[in-house]
This record gives C-alpha cells, structure tokens and sequence, in this order.
C-alpha cells in the first residue's frame, strides 16, 4: 500500500507543479488556448497522443474487444496508429496549422464560422461541441472504478472528486502549456506502464507462445471458428472495421485533436511530432488492444456476463505485484487525466470564445476571457463528476457505448467538412449544415430508438462510422447542388497556401542559379 500511495503522491505533485510553474506563461488567449502557437514536437505529438487513449480504451475498449476478437483486436491498435496518427498528421497536420492561423481561428467553431462566411455556423458547431463531450468527459472515470477498487478500496466517488480537482488545479492554472508539458509526462508513463504490464501478464501465462496456446483451445457456443481468438483477423472481421474506422478515422473530426495541430510551432516540427505520434500510439494503443485480446484466459463468459466488459482487465491485473499495480493505477489515472484536461480546454474554449464572446457579451475584453474560460473548466469538470458519480450509482458502466456515441456524433458531424474545408474550395455552407444536421440527429436517434435501427447500425460504434462515412460523401454531392460560394472570399481563404517562404537547401532543392 505505501509504494502504491507513494506513487500516486509523486504523480499528483508533479502534475500540480507543472501548472503552476505554467501560469505565469498563460497570460493571454493565445497562450493560454493554444500555446503562442510555438508549442514542439514532443509535447504536440504526446499531447496528441494522450488526449487520443484514455481509461476509456485501456479498461473498457481493451476489454470489451479484446473478448470479441481475440488477438485480432491489436488491429485496432496499429488502426489508430498508420490511420488515426501517422495519416491523421499528414493530411490535415500543415494545412490545419496554416489556415488556422491565417483565418485567426483558435477552436473549431471559430473555423467554420471563417472559412465558410458563417456565425450560426459557429454558434452550433459550438452547441454540439458541448452537448457531446460531456458524455465522453463523464465516461473517463468509468475506467478507475474497478481499479482503484480493486487498488485501493477506497470509493468511487472519493476517486472520482479526487482525480476532477487535480486535474481543474493544472488545467486552470496553466492552460494549455501546462497540459501539453503534464501530457508528455503522463505519456511516458503510459509507455512505460503498458511495456510492463503486457510483460508480466503474459509471464503470469508461460510467456507469449504458451499464452497464444491457451488461447486457441478457448472456445464459445456462440463462434462457430475454431481457434478463433488467436487467428489473423478473428471471429468477426467486418465488426473489427468497424472499430478500427471508428477508434481511427474519428480522431480527424474531434475537436480536442485537431486544435493540437493549431498550436504546433513549424514544418519541422510537424513531421517530427508525425513519427512520434505514430510510435507512440503503436506502443500504447497497440498495447492495450493486444493485451485485452488474452482476456478469454483469465475470466469466464459467466463473468462477464455478471460483471459487463469493464471487469475483464481489472480481473487480469488483479495477481499483479503491488508496485506493478501502482504503475497500472497511475498509467489509468494519467491517460484519463490528459484526456480530461483536453475535453474541458475544448469545451471551456469554445463556448467562451465561440458563444458567450460577441453573443451574449458583444465587447469581452481579453482578460475576462480568460477568466470565464478558467471559471468554465471548472463547471465543466465538475458537471462530469456529478455524471459519473450518477452513471455509477446507477449501474450504467458500458464504457465504449458512451464513447461511440459521443465519437460519432463529433466526427460524424465535423470530419467531412473540416477536411474538405481545408482541401476544396467548392464545399458550401449548406452541405456543412446537412453534415451537422445528419450525424446528431442520426447518433441522438441511436440512443433513443435503437430498435428501430438496421441490425448492423444498432452498435454506436457502427452508426458511428456510418455517419463519418457518409458525410465525405454528404458535403460533395450537397456543394454541388447548392448555392456555391463567393469565388473572391474563397480565393481570399485559400490565399495563404500560396505564400512563399525562403527555406534552406536541405530542406528543398531549389533552381540553379546561373552565374
């Protein structure tokens, strides 16, 4: 118990002294939303990373897939890395940084209202912004039940209160520096925690191959597949699509992940903050998805069944060592809390500087905007505790149901016109309203009328993707039958991309220069 607790003080101290030494750098708007914009590659990419996995896939995707498809579920895993990080990073990391600076735009609401000539625009980006972080926020402590329970014996709530407040303390103090700094921190952590955790599981197991020997003699009445935990794509392949196109394509729409790329510093430091992205989500998502894939050899469907899907990686760790399940506990309380910090530094932002600036308050001088960004944080933070102290006491614990919800909603309504309006000069105000339209009424629908739903789109997760999907193909086939836009405003838009810059030889081969 006192390494466990030892390890939890050092990690609490060391988050609260990061943003205090931050706040004297969070004096402005700029600052304290996106850094000055000079923020590196190490802390944009593990900021990107950390705010990418949470509690939320290390306790409930992990488990929860890993019991579907078996080994199969690492692909999710390598998913979120080549398309959710390495892709995510090339195709929208340059452009996002460029016209966002150009179009002054510090959140996503603030986008779409600039680069589509539009304030209700903005005003219901920002609406759906809110609404739908909220059940993602709530479903970070879910995770942390089990575990501190099983740690700890301490109540959830008491976790909970204790986790939201540490986490408001940095967030407000520091801003977005102090959690670009603490989430490269908590991303060591969770590199180091995973390595070690995945080790001395399969150890507990004969090791690897004795490990994957057990798991194709596991069998279940309801897969017909012999050996289908342990085979190259599992008992279900299109519902592993479905989870890799959902976990990994999702990340391009969110708003806590695109604003990263707002902030970084240079060229350079794109491409590098791209490699280590994708290592590190290789490391901890591939990790974890790998690690939930031998689930079917330490609990039973009985079990399972009696305790849902959170139960299954808590029951693995649970014969671990005392210092091993201290690093497990922070390695969770470090992915929940840098994704948390980045939840509520998305929600406070935006209805600060996308509804309450210029809506309900027409002159909001910069210092009060601060102020009421910090005062949101905190009613953010805690209106997730009040959620998920409720959610528990009323036994709702279905981790990944809240997070597909949230995820497709989120990228369903904003990743076919973020890109396009990063890439097309054609796309149209109206075909971003039938985009944002579609994907909320379609995943509020999924909620509220599941029945009535196709049998394949009752999962959230696949209406999810459906909804993603079907808004790249939404905003093209809309542009084209709709009014299209000013021809002088979008070239005024696009203008930026053209600026020539001066770059040493190294970096670009230039024209001879004749002498």
């Amino acid at each position: 118990m006192f390494i466990k607790v030892l390890l939890l003080v050092v990690f609490f101290g060391t988050m609260i002294g990061v943003g205090l030494y931050c706040r004297r750098h969070a004096t402005d708007v700029n600052s304290f939303v996106l850094g000055g914009r000079s923020v590196g590659p190490w802390l944009t990419a593990f900021a990107y990373g950390t705010s990418y996995f949470s509690a939320v896939v290390f306790v409930g995707y992990a488990g929860q897939f890993g019991w579907k498809f078996g080994i199969a579920a690492t692909w999710a895993g390598i998913g979120n890395a080549l398309l959710g990080s390495l892709l995510a990073w090339a195709v929208l990391g340059r452009r996002t940084r460029v016209l966002t600076q150009h179009l002054d735009s510090a959140t996503m609401p603030q986008f779409f209202e600039a680069r589509f000539d539009s304030r209700a625009l903005k005003l219901a980006a920002s609406a759906i912004i809110f609404i739908f972080l909220i059940p993602y926020t709530a479903s970070l402590y879910n995770g942390l039940s089990r575990l501190f329970g099983m740690a700890f014996d301490i109540d959830y709530s008491v976790c909970v209160i204790v986790m939201a407040v540490l986490t408001a303390v940095y967030v407000i103090a520091g801003g977005y520096m102090a959690t670009a700094i603490n989430d490269f921190i908590q991303g060591i952590v969770m590199i180091v925690g995973i390595i070690a955790v995945i080790a001395a599981v399969l150890a507990g197991k004969g090791g690897f191959t004795e490990a994957l020997k057990g798991l194709s003699q596991v069998s279940d009445p309801a897969v017909d597949m012999p050996g289908a935990f342990n085979s190259f794509l599992g008992p279900d392949p299109v519902g592993l699509l479905g989870v890799v196109l959902l976990t990994s394509l999702g990340t391009w729409g969110l708003p806590q992940m695109v604003q990263k790329f707002y902030a970084i510093k240079s060229e350079k430091d794109i491409n590098k903050g791209m490699i280590i992205s994708t290592v590190f989500a290789l490391i901890v998502a591939g990790g974890c998805y790998f690690l939930g894939g031998f689930g079917r050899l330490f609990t039973t469907s009985e079990a399972v069944a009696q305790n849902g899907f959170d139960s299954i990686i808590p029951t693995m760790l649970s014969g671990l060592s005392d210092g091993l399940i201290g690093i497990v506990v922070v390695l969770v309380l470090s992915a929940s809390m840098s994704t948390l910090s980045s939840l509520v530094m998305a929600s406070a932002s935006t209805l600060t500087l996308d509804f309450i600036k210029g809506t309900v308050v027409k002159d909001l001088k910069p210092k009060k905007q601060i102020l009421i960004i910090r005062v949101l944080i905190a009613v953010f933070i805690a209106i997730s505790v009040v959620l998920a102290i409720v959610q528990h006491k009323s036994s709702v614990t279905f981790i990944a149901q809240l997070m597909g919800v949230s995820w497709g909603a989120l990228a369903g309504a904003f990743l076919a016109p973020f890109l396009y309006g990063l890439y097309w000069k054609k796309a149209s105000r109206a075909s971003v309203w039938v985009s944002f339209i579609f994907s909320t009424v379609v995943m509020t629908a999924n909620i509220f009328f599941k029945a009535s739903f196709p049998q394949l789109l009752q999962s959230p997760i696949n209406a999810g993707v459906f909804c993603m999907l079907a808004g790249l193909v939404i905003v093209p086939v809309v542009s084209l039958f709709t009014k299209p836009p000013k021809k002088e405003f979008v070239d005024s838009v696009f203008a930026c991309y053209n600026q020539k810059v001066i770059v040493p030889v190294t970096e670009a081969i230039g024209e001879p220069v004749d002498q």
